[in-house]
């Protein structure tokens, strides 16, 4: 998988608050679901596979080892939901729920 965040992998996503971070992240998963009800099957795996990678560089960030467990988890029903069996029964709206909380925080401390 090739970085497609580089200056965030350089060292910038670690200045980011945890809030932030997840909001990004949530952008990201926004868009694989829009695509995928577009049924666009490449740009789907492309906003998904920059989900990952942002998943990643939030627990590679030291300063988030207390929530490791959370982070982990949401990345491992992430790769359920839109390769897997769908074993936790993800939905859309969920999706969308769970990630709405972030980017509303980090946008009214703005």
């Amino acid at each position: 998988m090739t970085i497609q965040h580089k200056q965030l992998a350089e060292g910038r996503w670690s200045q980011l608050r945890f809030i932030e971070q997840m909001a990004n992240i949530g952008s990201e998963v926004e868009r694989s679901i829009n695509w995928r009800i577009k049924h666009n099957d490449m740009y789907t795996q492309k906003a998904f596979e920059r989900a990952l990678e942002l998943i990643d560089l939030t627990i590679d960030d030291a300063r988030n080892k207390t929530r490791l467990r959370e982070i982990a988890r949401m990345r491992e029903a992430l790769v359920d939901f839109f390769v897997g069996t769908n074993e936790f029964s993800s939905t859309e709206a969920s999706w969308r729920k769970y990630f709405f909380c972030f980017t509303y925080a980090s946008r009214k401390d703005c």
